[in-house]
């Protein structure tokens, strides 16, 4: 069986100075509403890119919000309810807005902001201490198998989310019962992270992005990532494939909208959104946090977020956490 599943982060304020963008078709300044508090994907995304904007000098000004609450449904509130008050503003999202609203844990979705443009996918992967006895994926899967409930695994979205599911999967497709899963939820991939290294927990699942720079460092040890095959970056990194189990997974991130802001401004973020992707010091910075390239705008973008909608619901239905 092969599974390919591409299914894509107190108030903080950043600004750089103003610089000089003469292109009318790109916008002049971008808000970045970021659903979490900082430190995790959706944040490190949304910085990564702003700082490409300004690095390209194709925006003047730059700013951050971050809105963490309601496992990222406070900002989507915020963005629906005060929307044609922000008309720059892009808020950050990935697979959670998908599997939150399969859940009914959101009472909005996607539908209800504007789809702009994917930007990246970021596998997922799964992390131990360096001085865990867990060397390899197989080790997991063997404990697992053995004694479910002796491994608390930490992940840094809400239980039934990506971090939890994708490795149910991966564990059952290892012959273990994916409802036997001890779940640790923390607030974002840093403090999920902290939590194994603190030894709360046995594992870690997140996203590559969020724990690369701590396995270069050596403060863990990354055993299995969710990418078809070994990554150019990273190229010692072992995948699941590679284990014999054909799960792959990346989650997409990506930016929407207020509605009824018009078609000329979503039209100046698209483009925004495409020079960015497409200059250097985003190449650079996507690059070095092992994010392989994603992007989707418009329609395009739309189309693939209802397929995705169909996709991950197969998928959690089939580890049990959704009817």
């Amino acid at each position: 069986m092969r599974i390919v599943v591409v299914c894509w982060l107190l108030a903080a304020f950043n600004a750089w100075g103003v610089s000089e963008n003469p292109d009318p078709a790109l916008l002049k300044e971008v808000h970045f509403l970021i659903p979490a508090g900082p430190g995790g994907g959706w944040d490190g995304t949304a910085r990564g890119v702003g700082r490409a904007l300004k690095m390209a000098n194709l925006v003047e000004k730059v700013t951050f919000e971050n809105a963490a609450g309601g496992g990222g449904g406070r900002a989507i509130a915020k963005l629906i309810e005060t929307g044609s008050q922000q008309p720059n503003t892009l808020l950050i999202s990935s697979t959670p807005i998908i599997v939150r609203s399969l859940q009914g844990i959101y009472p909005q979705g996607f539908r209800d902001m504007m789809p702009i443009a994917s930007v990246i996918a970021d596998y997922s992967c799964f992390a131990v201490s360096t001085e865990s006895e867990l060397a390899t994926f197989e080790d997991l899967a063997n404990r697992y198998r053995d004694d479910p409930r002796s491994l608390v695994v930490a992940g840094g979205s809400v239980r039934g989310n990506t971090d939890h599911f994708v490795l149910a999967k991966a564990l059952q497709l290892a012959g273990g019962d994916p409802k036997q899963l001890k779940y640790l939820a923390y607030d974002g991939g840093g403090k999920a992270a902290a939590g194994l290294l603190s030894g709360e927990a046995h594992v870690l699942s997140t996203g590559l992005s969020e724990a690369i720079q701590l396995h270069k460092s050596g403060l863990l040890r990354i055993i299995a990532v969710t990418a078809p095959s070994p990554l150019s970056e990273y190229p010692a990194l072992p995948t699941l494939r590679q284990a014999g189990y054909p799960l792959e997974f990346a989650n997409w991130r990506g930016f929407f909208a207020a509605k009824n802001l018009g078609s000329g401004q979503y039209q100046r973020m698209q483009s925004t959104l495409r020079a960015v992707v497409a200059s250097e010091a985003f190449d650079t910075i996507r690059r070095r946090n092992g994010w392989a390239a994603l992007h989707i705008e418009g329609d395009a973008f739309l189309k693939f977020l209802e397929e995705q909608e169909l996709q991950i619901s197969r998928l959690m239905k089939s580890v049990g956490y959704l009817r």
